[in-house]
């Protein structure tokens, strides 16, 4: 996960249209279109891991939680 500050990587220029990357800063909660973009692309892994997750064992698993 990205911490903020430096990193131990090679640095990489790309090209942002950068009202949209403030806007992701923002709605992310992060200061920098630097941590706004290493959120996003956690995020995008993240979603990616969950949808395989649910392809995998969608309407397999018993949910024995809490309701209300």
């Amino acid at each position: 996960m990205y911490t903020g500050g430096y990193v131990a990587a090679p640095l990489t220029s790309i090209r942002l249209d950068k009202k949209l990357a403030d806007k992701a800063a923002r709605a992310l909660g992060v200061k920098t279109r630097t941590e706004a973009v290493h959120r996003a692309l956690e995020e995008v892994v993240k979603l990616k891991e969950f949808k395989d997750t649910m392809k995998k064992y969608g309407g397999k698993l018993k949910f024995e939680g809490y309701d209300d």
